[in-house]
């Protein structure tokens, strides 16, 4: 039987990050301009928290709220649930089943070094089945 993935195999790696004073607005652009759904909330080079397409369509949603006005740190998930590069990949996707997380920031050592999301999941997922049913 071969040995479970560590999750750097599947992790996007530099991801691209958004610093939390940084204007809603642009948050947005950068999330569509890239295609993603998670950016990396930074503040002075350390992970701060998440932000997703969801909550910028959430906040869309609210009367009166003008995502031009709004920065980032108006609106993310601060202190997100992260993961060390070498954790053992069905461990992460059963903690992000469980708490139904669309993506688990990846650190090594303190510093941001990926990014693992609902679709590299399913990659390895994929991935997995194809190489161990045959």
């Amino acid at each position: 039987m071969k040995p479970i993935p560590q999750v750097q195999k599947y992790m996007s790696t530099t991801p691209i990050n958004v610093d939390k004073n940084t204007n809603l607005l642009v948050a947005a652009k950068m999330m569509k301009e890239h295609d993603i759904r998670h950016l990396p909330v930074t503040y002075d080079g350390k992970l701060e928290g998440i932000l997703s397409s969801t909550d910028i369509n959430l906040i869309r949603t609210i009367h009166g709220a003008e995502i031009d006005k709004l920065l980032v740190r108006d609106c993310f998930t601060a202190n997100p649930d992260t993961v060390q590069a070498n954790a053992l990949i069905d461990s992460v996707m059963t903690h992000m089943a469980a708490n139904k997380f669309g993506c688990m920031p990846v650190l090594d050592n303190g510093k941001l070094v990926g990014i693992f999301t609902w679709v590299d999941a399913l990659k390895a997922a994929s991935d997995l089945l194809h190489t161990r049913l045959k």
